[in-house]
């Protein structure tokens, strides 16, 4: 009988990360790309995930803490996107000026907000984000957005080798099928972050 994979993971990944002193919100490419039919990026799955998110900055606004935004902006032509763009086509609704790269209006970065422009899956890759979190002295990120497979995990890996405590929320986080979005949690949780939910995120935020 085939093992099972909880069972086969115990005693070699059981560790545990503390939430810091410290933690900033951070929202991975939550934008109009994924959220509209027709577009190649849209999926239904992607709704419940922007109503989180709305959640978990109307909750870190409330106490003051720092909210990031994520977008992810190609010249025309994609040079810019090296071999990223040429491995994904759908990036191309990404080129400067398109509306699909648009924050939605449910979500809108407001005047406190950082915004980081991106042309990676690791929002920490080529951009300004490890030095912003450093002068703001931030130890701890909660990470959400889209998708969890792609960029999200992306990210989340990069803030633990950048230093950064990465704390990966489950409800807002999404993905065009479950099937990845549940195995890329997984192995979040087992090797590089810890998984919360919404209700947990919140609790932390309020401290």
């Amino acid at each position: 009988m085939a093992q099972d994979l909880t069972d086969n993971y115990r005693g070699a990944f059981d560790g545990a990360l503390r939430f810091g002193a410290r933690p900033a919100l951070l929202i991975v490419d939550v934008v109009v790309a994924y959220l509209t039919p027709g577009s190649p990026l849209y999926d239904p799955a992607f709704q419940g995930a922007l109503e989180s998110n709305e959640r978990l900055v109307t909750a870190a606004r409330a106490v003051g803490l720092p909210v990031i935004f994520t977008n992810v902006v190609y010249q025309p032509g994609g040079a810019d996107g090296g071999l990223f763009y040429r491995k994904v086509p759908a990036l191309s609704a990404f080129q400067r000026g398109s509306a699909m790269g648009a924050f939605p209006d449910t979500l809108q970065p407001g005047e406190a907000d950082t915004i980081v422009s991106k042309q990676y899956a690791s929002a920490f890759f080529g951009t300004s984000l490890g030095s912003t979190l450093a002068a703001q002295g931030i130890d701890t990120l909660l990470i959400t957005g889209f998708s969890t497979s792609g960029c999200v995990r992306a990210t989340a890996l990069d803030a633990l080798q950048h230093g950064f405590v990465p704390f990966v929320v489950r409800e807002a986080c999404g993905d065009r099928h479950p099937a990845p979005h549940e195995a890329n949690l997984f192995d979040l949780q087992a090797k590089y972050a810890e998984v919360v939910s919404e209700a947990k995120a919140i609790a932390l935020i309020g401290g």
